[in-house]
């Protein structure tokens, strides 16, 4: 019988050497399964991991059941708040029974705690195109004949973006 030649020359994967110190770090956050931190986009939805993060997981005196703590902004609080039941009937899934009693809205500013730094992403909003002489002309010429000054502006910077927006 032919003996198996090692294929990995001394080297192995990332993931074999990060997995005990993943492990005892999730661990010391109560986290007992390090899935739910590395894959909650998958376990909760693309939506809900884009404003929140869990944070802690945390024991009862008792051991009835766990609580999840979520970091997320205050903006983003109520709809996750709304949302507590499924995210905890997702993170049960995770650990295979009812671990999760009780899940725990924690608000914050939108660059997280010090320590982790959990940023949240917002939308970028695309930049107004500045408008050109001619649109400006246009817009004044089309406002012209107002007599209030605070009316007229009104109607051209109105003017400048009907304009603006018909161009693109």
């Amino acid at each position: 019988m032919a003996q198996r030649r090692a294929t990995s020359k001394g080297f192995a994967r990332t993931s074999s050497l990060l997995t005990q110190r993943i492990r005892k770090a999730s661990e010391s956050r109560g986290f007992a399964q390090s899935r739910l931190l590395t894959h909650w986009e998958e376990v909760i939805g693309a939506d809900t991991a884009a404003i929140a993060r869990p944070v802690n997981v945390s024991y009862g005196r008792q051991g009835f059941g766990a609580t999840l703590t979520i970091l997320t902004t205050g903006a983003n609080a109520p709809m996750v708040e709304m949302q507590k039941e499924q995210i905890r009937a997702k993170v049960n899934a995770v650990y295979g029974y009812n671990a999760i009693s009780r899940v725990r809205i924690t608000q914050t500013a939108p660059t997280g705690f010090a320590e982790g730094r959990a940023v949240f992403e917002r939308a970028v909003t695309p930049k107004k195109p500045e408008a050109s002489d001619a649109i400006k002309q246009a817009a004044a010429q089309s406002a012209g004949g107002v007599q209030s000054n605070d009316l007229r502006v009104a109607l051209e910077r109105l003017a400048q973006n009907v304009l603006l927006k018909s161009k693109t």
